[in-house]
């Protein structure tokens, strides 16, 4: 018994290797992507592209609109769901809010006493459109049991009719002084940063994170352990309709108009941004951090094609590899996991 203790003793205990965390991965890749622009840059160019403040807030500013949208769908795919509704609820929404934003010269005209509505009245219609439109997604997916993708992509054809259909196709402009400030200057990286900070403290810190998390990760674990899934999934599909409602009001004020074509393809560069920022497409794991530098990443490529005079549809080609490259990390992720 003494010597099976001595050796017990003197083997050495196998500690699991500490892993770095999934950020820091996302953030080392960012680093890397800059520092190849640079190179280029001096090299084909002979320009600096880190070296200029415009343009660094010139690339934060293009995705930080679809980064609104990123931090609803970041959510959603943590639960283990999809969400390709959201490019339509924002231009849905855009148009809706900006008829509530708008000032009619016909109607000072005949009404001269008229004033316009409280700035309030067309963000709380933007946010009730898009809050109403996750909740049917919600609704669907968690009582009916039909596939995520099934059922968004349905919502996806709808709200971009009911897009079209608002105005008869028509365009919605000259929105009120109060409405086209939400979106001066940086105001929209301050919205989005906002955003993000909330939703990254619910996730990490609160009730509502672990249960998001527990559903992505085991549904059966989870609802064995009490958690009410239905009503769970119905939660976190109405917040990201909420936050393609804000996108959709930050939208149409920057541009001053909503027209029915707003939001094409957004919920394609939001999916995109959480996979490259490390949310896995299987549910379970993900943050707002991560999805905030696939982002940045995604900014920055954009910018860097443009910078380098590279031609659109280059851009896209490349963002397709980048995107197709990022779920096969995943999926390699996942099979190391499981061994």
């Amino acid at each position: 018994m003494t010597e099976v203790a001595e050796a017990t003793k003197d083997t050495p205990v196998l500690r699991p290797k500490r892993q770095w965390p999934a950020e820091l991965n996302v953030l080392a890749g960012l680093v890397v992507i800059i520092a190849v622009f640079e190179i280029l840059g001096w090299t084909l160019v002979h320009q600096s592209f880190v070296l200029n403040p415009a343009r660094i807030q010139i690339v934060i500013l293009q995705v930080s609109i679809v980064g609104i949208i990123a931090v609803g769908v970041t959510q959603v795919i943590i639960t283990g769901g999809i969400d390709l509704s959201s490019g339509s609820v924002v231009g849905a929404t855009a148009m809706v809010a900006m008829s509530f934003a708008q000032v009619s010269t016909y109607t000072r005209a005949v009404y001269p006493a008229l004033t316009d509505l409280p700035v309030g009245v067309p963000i709380g219609v933007g946010l009730l459109c898009g809050l109403a439109a996750g909740f049917v997604n919600g609704i669907i997916i968690a009582y009916t049991k039909i596939p995520p993708f099934i059922a968004t992509l349905g919502m996806m054809v709808s709200a971009r009719g009911v897009a079209d259909w608002y105005t008869k196709g028509q365009p919605v402009s000259f929105p009120t002084d109060s409405f086209a400030a939400i979106a001066i200057g940086l105001r929209p990286i301050i919205i989005l940063l906002v955003v993000a900070a909330i939703f990254q403290i619910l996730l990490r810190y609160t009730l509502y994170g672990r249960r998001t998390y527990a559903i992505g990760s085991n549904a059966h674990a989870a609802r064995v352990s009490g958690i009410n899934i239905e009503r769970h999934l119905v939660l976190v599909y109405s917040l990201a309709g909420l936050l393609s409602g804000l996108a959709a009001i930050v939208l149409s004020s920057r541009n001053l108009t909503a027209q029915a074509g707003m939001g094409f393809g957004y919920e394609l560069d939001a999916i995109a941004m959480a996979v490259i920022g490390g949310t896995s497409l299987y549910g379970g794991r993900g943050s707002i951090v991560g999805t905030l530098l696939g982002m940045l990443i995604f900014g920055v490529i954009i910018s860097g094609f443009t910078f380098l005079r590279i031609d659109a549809f280059y851009q896209e080609m490349i963002k397709g590899v980048i995107i197709v490259g990022a779920v096969v990390q995943d999926v390699y992720r996942q099979r190391l996991k499981a061994r």
